[in-house]
């Protein structure tokens, strides 16, 4: 296994298009790192430049102690699962995983007890004399898996492996896939579109936007720490709750939103003086909200209600903008109902309005 180190890495394409700009990232050997962000993000370019199927424009990429800007992708020592399962429908299982190997000349007893070990590991040793037509999709990515695990790679390389699968079969897999990388200790490198999948699957996320990384960090520092107002809004479901306006004193603590809405604060929230003055975006999070209690109680009419069994979700309009809230399963509410809503001083979130960089309070 071995580190993976991208230090102002980027990809433009012919017209000045950019894909990723200045990309900085260090993951450590052994490490699952996740790659997430919006369609167009640039995460997907990210991981083609580690894989060597997009040659750099810019900055160095270095796997190892090796730089491997001119390395070509099967020199890499990388193995990579896609989107698409890529098998060879007239091979059996066995010569799928196999194939990689045979090309390499690589001995019949290492071949065998490589593919045997890959299959055991992920629970598809019964299926190696099937074709791809006779299996699930989930068998099927897990023998797309076992095709990466035989070439005992420096690292793995994932690029949305499980947006083909359905809701259920995807729980189930990306719970293999932190199964094997605790069993095998390697070094993986996961895209996805999915902020679940990155929550639950890495131990550092890398969130992309534009091209840019806009913050690395473990799941948890990314939900309560959001660096900007990017990261605020797509960690997180549902949600983040924005609010646009500015602190005003008024008969006590306010924030004042546009279309006329004005929010109480909390009593025991103390702003610094440099929140005063300035445009602001005031974010809470739909869990963070509460149906009644005397916190920061302000009245809304519930417009939408979405029953979910342990948790109903209730939609508002705070101002102009849309607002949600996370309660419990019982809530009792309905259509056109006038709620009281209130939020905790440890809950809040401000943001620059202009730049949506974070902001202490």
């Amino acid at each position: 296994m071995a580190k993976v180190v991208l230090k102002d890495a980027g990809k433009t394409y012919p017209g000045g298009v950019v894909a990723a700009e200045d990309v900085n990232l260090e993951i450590a050997d052994g490490e699952f790192v996740v790659l997430v962000g919006p369609s167009g993000c640039g995460k997907s370019t990210t991981l083609r430049l580690v894989a060597g199927l997009e040659s750099a424009t810019s900055g160095t990429i270095s796997i190892g102690d090796r730089v491997v800007n001119d390395v070509e992708p099967r020199d890499r020592n990388i193995a990579m699962v896609f989107q698409s399962y890529a098998l060879y429908p007239h091979m059996s299982v066995g010569d799928n995983m196999a194939f990689g190997l045979k090309l390499r000349k690589m001995a019949r007893d290492e071949i065998a007890r490589r593919v045997g070990d890959a299959a055991e590991i992920l629970g598809i040793d019964q299926l190696l004399d099937r074709k791809p037509k006779a299996l699930s999709g989930g068998q099927r990515q897990r023998v797309a898996l076992g095709r990466a695990i035989v070439r005992d790679p420096d690292v793995f390389l994932f690029d949305e492996p499980l947006s083909n699968l359905d809701a259920k079969m995807r729980v189930q897999m990306r719970t293999e896939i932190s199964r094997l990388h605790h069993r095998l200790a390697a070094t993986m490198i996961y895209v996805t579109h999915d902020q679940t999948e990155a929550m639950t699957m890495g131990e550092r996320i890398v969130v992309m936007n534009e091209g840019r990384v806009q913050q690395v960090d473990t799941p948890l520092a990314l939900y309560e720490k959001p660096a900007n107002r990017f990261v605020a809004g797509f960690i997180g479901s549902p949600a983040m709750n924005f609010l646009t306006g500015r602190l005003v004193r008024d008969d006590g603590l306010r924030f004042a939103a546009s279309g006329g809405a004005a929010l109480p604060m909390p009593a025991d929230w103390q702003p610094g003086d440099g929140l005063f003055d300035r445009d602001l975006t005031l974010g809470v999070r739909p869990e963070h909200l509460t149906v009644g209690g005397a916190a920061a109680s302000f009245a809304a009419p519930v417009q939408v209600i979405e029953p979910l069994g342990n948790e109903t979700l209730l939609y508002f309009t705070i101002g102009d903008e849309p607002f949600t809230v996370r309660g419990p399963g019982n809530v009792q509410a309905a259509v056109d109902q006038d709620l009281e809503l209130s939020f905790a001083a440890d809950r809040i979130h401000l943001f620059d309005a202009a730049s949506g960089e974070a902001l202490s309070a």
